[in-house]
């Protein structure tokens, strides 16, 4: 059976917005910035790189903060492999994610490095050091089957009032069993529904300074 892949309208600043959940892929400040500030200052990257190093992330959508995570990688001249698996429900078409680039710096040629190698049949990916495998299908299944464990996890589905099947308490205890011991997970949302399904995993969960227009975010650590 095909994968349904993401039913996506451009609003008129170019981004990306999801028809299925009314809401845009990132943020209309900018969405590199963004990303920065949540993912990788919420999980306390690039401090913590190194050799095996696995990231996993709930919501591929466009790549933006798979090639946020790489080019910091890059950065920092780190040595080693760099693990990322992603959990996506509705992939982007090669032509969308096309588009969505657009709006992304190049990346030293990694924005165009994926879009090349990309299917939204999903799979594994490899570029140098770092390995990409994108899992389809809904993460309320397919996490649960994974055998790998996270240092770190981008927790980036659509809102958790439009998407709430993405931020469930189930969901969330699986994040947990699946993260490692001292790992940590961080997301732009600081809906209670969200922290309190963290807190009951086992999480300690902290609000935080959120980016932009969004005055608070959630970071994440298992102890």
């Amino acid at each position: 059976m095909q994968n349904q892949t993401a039913d996506i309208e451009w609003n008129d600043r170019g981004v990306p917005v999801s028809t299925k959940f009314d809401d845009p892929y990132f943020s209309l400040d900018n969405g590199v910035e963004e990303t920065h500030h949540v993912y990788l200052e919420g999980n306390d990257l690039p401090n913590r790189f190194g050799d095996g190093f696995r990231i996993a992330e709930l919501g591929f959508g466009t790549g933006l903060n798979f090639l946020v995570a790489w080019d910091a990688w890059e950065r920092k001249g780190c040595m080693g492999r760099l693990h990322f698996t992603s959990f996506e429900a509705f992939p982007m078409t090669q032509e969308d994610m096309a588009q969505a680039h657009e709006a992304f710096p190049a990346f030293g040629g990694k924005r165009d490095a994926l879009l090349s190698a990309w299917n939204p049949e999903g799979g594994e990916f490899r570029f140098g050091d770092i390995n990409l495998t994108v899992i389809i299908g809904d993460a309320r299944q397919t996490l649960p089957r994974w055998q790998g464990l996270a240092d770190a996890w981008f927790l980036d589905g659509f809102s958790p009032a439009k998407n709430p099947e993405l931020w469930g308490p189930d969901l969330m205890a699986d994040v947990w069993r699946h993260t490692a011991q001292f790992g940590t997970a961080a997301t732009y949302t600081a809906a209670g529904i969200v922290r309190r399904a963290l807190e009951a995993s086992g999480f300690a969960v902290e609000r935080t300074k959120g980016y932009g227009r969004k005055r608070h975010m959630t970071r994440a650590v298992r102890v």
